[in-house]
């Protein structure tokens, strides 16, 4: 089995992490994390977000990495069975 939305959904979500990182005081990026992170969404509900540590903006990111690439995994495997039962 190929993965490779796996690896291309977990490098975005990694790139979209760093570039956060490097450019959270552009509001354009900072509204670009917090639309595309599923688990900035739901820290944003219990945390504030403006006075957040790094431990837990630490823990954002690597769930929206691990979100990211779970996305690109199912990704694959739907496509790995359309796939499997177009070749039967």
């Amino acid at each position: 089995m190929r993965t490779t939305f796996t690896w291309m959904f977990t490098c975005i979500g990694a790139a979209l992490c760093f570039i956060h990182y490097v450019f959270h005081d552009h509001d354009a990026i900072y509204m670009l994390f917090y639309a595309l992170s599923i688990p900035a969404w739901f820290a944003s509900i219990s945390t504030n977000i403006y006075e957040i540590s790094m431990t837990k903006m630490l823990v954002i990111y690597v769930l929206t990495i691990a979100t990211w690439a779970l996305v690109g995994y199912i990704i694959d495997r739907i496509a790995f069975g359309v796939r499997r039962r177009s070749r039967q």
